[in-house]
């Protein structure tokens, strides 16, 4: 008689809530071992899914990670691998976003934005390619980006760079992974994502008035109000669910293609259409710059 298969392994970043929680709950309901990692495990409502099946008390790991400390980064991936054996795929979700006047952002919270959403991704991606290279089973890398890398909003600076790089960075290293028989994924949800915290975080973030330099608010107050009604057209659209993007994720992991970005989400703004159906970059500028006049 066979022995049962094992089961493969996901590790995924920031699954304290919200895309990172749906996903990691996908997985381990899918049957995975799922290595979870977060800032703040005692936060998290993971560890109640230990024990919710006969043979689940063994396939759940949660794990302290800073994305930002390469000593954290190396402790988790040694601590998920000494607990599962092999990673078969990473899942790179730990992020946020700040909103806010370029001008008014000191150059402290540029560099915390990329430390998280582009030097964190690449921090712990090379962490695990060693590990990758020498699995022989399916294995791959997938990246959460936002409609952000796409297409740049007013008073996204900061986040739309992070996530233009990181879109950036995926496309070239999907070449250079394939080489590996490692797939390279984008799943980029867009149109807002119900359930997390990543709007609470944006707003907390947010500068729109003051900072460096005088009269930046006054300067902006104008655009400022636009900005924010154009926006509140926005929100008013439809959004999706972090299970919705936690599917599309798991697609990615598992459908076996050399298929490199899966958008997940409800164009009702339009912004998809512009970006890839415009005939020319001044069209599209003119179908964005409409909808922000």
């Amino acid at each position: 008689m066979n022995p049962a298969p094992q089961p493969k392994t996901v590790f995924i970043t920031g699954c304290s809530s919200g895309i990172g929680l749906a996903t990691a709950q996908l997985f381990f309901a899918r049957g995975w071992n799922v290595a979870a990692t977060m800032r703040t495990p005692s936060a998290s409502d993971l560890p109640a899914l230990t024990g919710t099946t006969p043979d689940s008390d063994n396939r759940l790991l949660v794990i302290p990670l800073d994305v930002t400390e390469s000593a954290s980064i190396g402790a988790a991936v040694a601590a998920a691998i000494s607990a599962f054996g092999t990673i078969d795929v990473l899942v790179n979700n730990a992020g946020y976003g700040q909103g806010g006047l370029f001008e008014a952002l000191s150059r402290e919270r540029v560099q915390k934005q990329f430390d998280v959403n582009v030097f964190g991704v690449m921090d712990v991606t090379r962490a695990l390619l060693p590990h990758l290279r020498a699995n022989p089973s399916d294995t791959a890398v997938v990246n959460v980006s936002s409609g952000a890398g796409l297409w740049g909003l007013p008073m996204t600076s900061l986040y739309s760079a992070s996530k233009f790089a990181l879109e950036g960075f995926t496309e070239a290293l999907s070449y250079e992974l394939a080489s590996q028989n490692i797939r390279v994924k984008s799943v980029i949800p867009h149109g807002g994502v119900t359930a997390t915290q990543f709007g609470a975080r944006f707003a907390a973030g947010s500068a729109d008035a003051g900072g460096p330099g005088p009269g930046v608010a006054e300067a902006y107050a104008a655009f400022v109000q636009k900005t924010r009604e154009s926006f509140a057209k926005m929100v008013a659209g439809a959004a999706i669910s972090s299970a919705d993007v936690a599917d599309t994720i798991y697609a990615a992991a598992t459908d076996g293609t050399a298929r490199l970005r899966y958008l997940v989400g409800d164009d009702a703004r339009g912004f998809v259409a512009a970006r890839y159906s415009s005939s020319d970059d001044a069209s599209y500028m003119a179908a964005m710059r409409a909808y922000f006049a």
